[in-house]
């Protein structure tokens, strides 16, 4: 085989990989999301959690399969947890977050507005998985995100783009296969690193003002590459690696957003800087 078509059948089977690992054998609907503390509207915030968690799947995710986990972990800490669908292609049901990524951000500026409203929350927390991590700064920056989030925590954001190990330089060998991404999935044009939406995106800075980033990442991702790509520079930035904090995990980028109780005690801690307390391979038991 040659090597070419031999790459494009793996970048083929990464992306059904990503899709299949992120849908769960009995898949939930977002009406099936659990009626108390996650995707309940009736959830009033404490005084300790005065801000609702609104979670923002990835690509080829949903609302409720991309956060089987760890929404319960938050909710279980006494949060107030959503969870929204964006980025719906038509006729394509449960596998999300492949319409423009600009238009998605309208979407999540909308569904913020809904969980401030029914809360009465002054602001939102936002947590997202890979192109979740990385959209809510389009509507941070450009659709007035800033006067209503306090922190944005990305699990494997794809913030400067992804080479996909590379696989993403094989469309200069393919006359317009480009194109026909664009027209088809412009999400995931959007995300190869050098789009016109990334160079938007990032022209100027990669934060703005007023709001708390956070990135974890982990060394062995092989989706949003290169993994240090996923980090952002600015004032209020913390980057962080996971094997930094637990050198024996080997999440990859699926299951850092999907089950990492250490990334998930990470996630905690940028939501709660003041009761923050040390990540390590043992918060796994926490």
């Amino acid at each position: 085989m040659l090597p070419v078509k031999r790459a494009l059948r793996h970048l083929a089977a990464l992306v059904l990989a990503a899709a299949v690992a992120t849908v769960p054998a009995a898949t939930a609907h977002a009406s099936d999301a659990p009626s108390r503390g996650w995707n309940d509207y009736n959830c009033r915030p404490s005084a300790a959690h005065p801000r609702p968690v609104v979670l923002v799947h990835g690509t080829f995710g949903n609302s409720v399969d991309n956060w089987l986990s760890l929404a319960p972990y938050l909710e279980d800490r006494g949060y107030c947890v959503f969870s929204l669908d964006y980025g719906q292609l038509p006729g394509v049901p449960l596998f999300h977050g492949l319409g423009p990524i600009d238009t998605s951000a309208g979407q999540l500026s909308a569904f913020v507005d809904k969980v401030l409203t029914a809360t009465g929350a002054a602001k939102v927390d936002l947590v997202g998985h890979s192109q979740g991590g990385m959209m809510p700064r389009y509507y941070l920056k450009f659709l007035g995100g800033a006067a209503k989030v306090n922190a944005l925590v990305g699990l494997a954001p794809d913030n400067h783009g992804t080479t996909l190990s590379g696989l993403t330089n094989l469309l200069l060998y393919f006359p317009g296969a480009e194109d026909l991404l664009k027209a088809t999935t412009p999400g995931l044009a959007d995300q190869i690193t050098g789009s016109d939406f990334l160079t938007k995106l990032n022209e100027g800075g990669d934060t703005v003002p007023g709001v708390h980033y956070t990135v974890i990442a982990t060394k062995y991702d092989e989706v949003a590459t290169p993994w240090r790509s996923q980090y952002l520079t600015g004032s209020d930035v913390r980057n962080v690696l996971l094997q930094d904090l637990c050198p024996v995990d080997l999440s990859e980028h699926l299951a850092i957003g999907l089950f990492d109780r250490v990334a998930f005690h990470e996630v905690a801690n940028a939501l709660d800087p003041p009761h923050a307390t040390a990540t390590s391979c043992a918060s796994v038991f926490d």
